[in-house]
């Protein structure tokens, strides 16, 4: 009986370590992705702000802005885009709305992010977009990949449709959490006019006919909970101006500011985030260390147990278990 029990051990200690490497390089690749149907909001406010007042073509001093930022899945064009690339697709259409303080449209960009589920690459496929124009990103945008490395990522800049390194400058303690702190800095660059204007008979088309020009700078920081590789916040310090052409000339000047601000996230979007983070890294810990690992330690401790019964079967002085004492000789 121990020499069966030993032999069972054995086998469920072989299944248990083969299953551990299986459970982190095989399983939790294909299984660890972005849902297609996740819907984010994130408020961020800017307090105070510098504001181009277009009546008058000069800045002026606000107490808030409010930025709103939403990312909801397109469930259907990401099952249309997976079957032409045959692999699991996220399709997020994000919109930022300004708020001035009055509560009115300061402006919005619309834009469609498509990328790979697992690995958080962008795909280039048909629809992908900021502010109405097609674009080719090259570099994530706004989520990290699982198990974030401490090294630097191309990261996509939608207002500039640039491309540039996000620097990792170290870990921090984010109330509570480890997190990778990571930074990028877009020099001034030329940009296109939005679309979408709050003042009546300002259009892209009617700004670049007068020559005036729109630039834009901005420093990017994200706190990244490495595990998942999503954000639980940020900060950007951004300015944007108008420099040049005919619609400046009543100003007096040759540039003006258009909007200029420190936006950090809301706190009460903070403390939701940080919750939702780290209910997410316990799921995806699971896939990478508590099942492998516990895995392996199941199957050392059943190796150790069928060692142990094989020896006690083997011990010196025990007669074996099937074996039967010799007949008597009969004398007749």
């Amino acid at each position: 009986m121990r020499r069966k029990a030993s032999l069972v051990l054995l086998a469920f200690a072989v299944f248990f370590t083969a299953l551990s490497p299986l459970m982190r390089f095989y399983a939790f690749p294909r299984l660890a992705k972005i849902p297609p149907s996740q819907y984010q909001e994130m408020v961020l406010e800017v307090k105070p702000a510098t504001l181009i007042d277009y009546g008058t073509m000069k800045a002026k001093k606000v107490d808030k802005l409010t930025i709103v930022q939403t990312l909801k899945g397109n469930v259907e064009e990401s099952d249309k885009i997976e079957k032409r690339v045959g692999k699991d697709v996220v399709v997020w259409d994000a919109l930022v709305h300004v708020v001035g303080p009055d509560g009115k449209m300061v402006s919005q960009i619309p834009e469609r992010y498509i990328f790979d589920a697992h690995s958080s690459e962008p795909v280039n496929a048909k629809g992908e977009m900021v502010d109405g124009k097609p674009v080719k990103r090259e570099g994530i945008e706004f989520k990290w990949p699982f198990l974030t490395e401490k090294r630097d990522y191309a990261y996509y800049d939608a207002r500039s449709g640039t491309t540039s390194p996000i620097h990792y400058k170290g870990t921090k303690d984010f109330r509570g959490v480890e997190v990778y702190y990571f930074e990028q800095t877009i020099p001034w660059t030329e940009v296109d006019v939005p679309n979408t204007l709050p003042v009546k008979g300002i259009t892209p088309e009617s700004v670049r006919k007068t020559g005036t020009k729109f630039w834009y700078t901005t420093v990017r920081k994200f706190w990244i909970e490495p595990t998942t590789g999503a954000p639980v916040y940020g900060e950007e310090i951004h300015r944007e101006e108008m420099r040049g052409g005919t619609l400046l000339e009543g100003s007096g000047q040759d540039k003006v500011t258009a909007f200029a601000g420190h936006a950090k996230i809301r706190d009460d979007y903070v403390d939701y985030t940080v919750d939702l983070v780290s209910s997410q890294r316990v799921l995806v810990l699971l896939l990478t260390s508590y099942l492998p690992w516990g895995f392996l330690g199941l199957g050392a401790v059943l190796l150790t147990l069928s060692l142990v019964l094989e020896a006690r079967s083997r011990r010196p002085g025990e007669p074996e278990e099937h074996s039967a004492p010799e007949p008597e000789p009969v004398n007749v």
